[in-house]
């Protein structure tokens, strides 16, 4: 299993904070490619971090198990 974790507006979109999916072989492009079919985020901006680790949406890096995904808002500096 990994969690999948949704802040910011993403959160508002999946309705949800937080959610646990099954791992099998999976990819981080299948798992958004999976979570924008299940929520239509292509609408939306976020940034991805696995294991509090920011990531482009472009790595194809492979899920582990226990890995913890977080779809976060925009950044705004300040």
């Amino acid at each position: 299993m990994i969690e999948v974790k949704y802040f910011g507006a993403v959160a508002e979109k999946t309705n949800c904070p937080t959610e646990k999916v099954p791992l099998g072989n999976l990819s981080l492009e299948q798992l958004l490619n999976d979570l924008d079919k299940k929520y239509q985020l292509n609408t939306l901006s976020f940034s991805i971090a696995i294991n509090q680790k920011i990531v482009p949406k472009t790595t194809d890096y492979e899920l582990k198990s226990n890995d913890i995904i977080a779809l976060l808002p925009p950044f705004a500096g300040g």
